[in-house]
């Protein structure tokens, strides 16, 4: 009997993974968090993550069905889901429902589909969507309430978040000073200001380590950019003692876990290659830090992660995964 080698396009073996699958995943990792959000925030955390999924669902089945023509299965991907929340989570908790909705028609609509969707999107919709809304609503994205106010919404007492004491602290204002800022327990915990789902740097980590224990993403990233940042901040700190903070301080505070985690590890807007990822961590980090000590706002997560998207086709380029088959030239 004649043997036949049977050719057929890779991949030959399916490891079990799929869209939904790791959409999902990343769902039950955000899980923690949000449960934080509640207990600190309350109504005011339930209110915006609930309009925040709801509008971003509504638009990305619209949009699909009215405007690109396509079949509107993609919202159950959980791709719109996940979208809504960590825009919800990158949001105080008292803003006005209509603003949550033109964040979110911004972040499917500009952000995602008008690029073709799932897939093609350069930037991340999230933070698209959250950037923004800072640049369009700059009082109320900026306002934020004090934690324990279970039954407040948009009549909450606002106050100030770690990042604006030292952002105060760094410009000399007067009535900043390093005492102000919580301690580092507080800020692991999450009880202090900031947007919902960034606070509590503990529920961030718990999320990152479902997700590397169900291999939904690999360690390069968030370590890349978490190592980053206490190298960059601890040596300014060292310079400086009293005028800029300690390494610590600046891995617990504002966004920079949830981004380091969450929004980073997109896999549609990060490089594919594993020294591309680092490369791509490394100068995350560096950006956040630099933004947050010399820049105009005291968060530069959001802009580091969205400046880094625009150079992941460059990385890619440049750092090319080894090709199978490939014959080495010999020396």
């Amino acid at each position: 009997m004649e043997n036949k080698l049977i050719v057929s396009l890779s991949p030959h073996v399916h490891g079990g993974d799929s869209v939904q699958k790791n959409m999902y995943g990343v769902l039950i990792a955000l899980i923690p968090a949000f449960l934080v959000s509640l207990y600190f925030f309350g109504l005011g955390a339930l209110i915006v993550t609930a309009t925040s999924v709801a509008a971003c669902l509504f638009f990305e089945w619209a949009i699909g069905k009215y405007l690109m023509k396509k079949p509107t299965s993609t919202i159950c991907d959980g791709s719109a889901v996940i979208t809504g929340v960590l825009l919800a989570f990158n949001l105080p908790s008292n803003l006005p429902v209509w603003i949550i909705i033109l964040g979110a028609l911004f972040a499917i609509g500009v952000g995602k589909m008008s690029f073709g969707g799932l897939g093609c999107n350069p930037f991340n919709p999230a933070l698209a969507g959250r950037v923004f809304l800072l640049l369009s609503f700059p009082v109320q994205m900026t306002s934020w309430p004090v934690v324990g106010q279970l039954t407040a919404y948009t009549d909450a007492t606002t106050g100030a978040t770690p990042l604006a004491i030292m952002k105060g602290i760094i410009g000399g204002v007067q009535g900043f000073s390093i005492d102000q800022l919580p301690d580092s327990f507080s800020l692991l915990i999450g009880q202090n200001g900031g947007c919902i789902g960034e606070v509590s740097a503990l529920a961030l980590l718990i999320g990152l380590g479902y997700m590397l224990w169900k291999k939904i993403i690999t360690w390069h990233i968030p370590v890349s950019i978490l190592v980053t940042v206490f190298v960059f901040a601890g040596i300014m700190h060292l310079v400086d003692p009293a005028k800029y903070v300690s390494p610590v301080l600046q891995l617990l505070s504002g966004g920079l876990m949830l981004g380091a985690v969450f929004m980073a590890t997109d896999y549609v807007t990060s490089p594919m290659s594993k020294k591309g990822m680092l490369i791509y961590g490394v100068c995350i980090g560096l950006l956040t830090v630099i933004i947050r000590l010399f820049g105009a706002y005291p968060e530069g997560m959001s802009f580091a992660i969205l400046i880094m998207n625009a150079f992941t086709p460059l990385i890619n380029t440049y750092c090319k995964p080894k090709r199978f088959g490939e014959v080495a030239k010999k020396k």
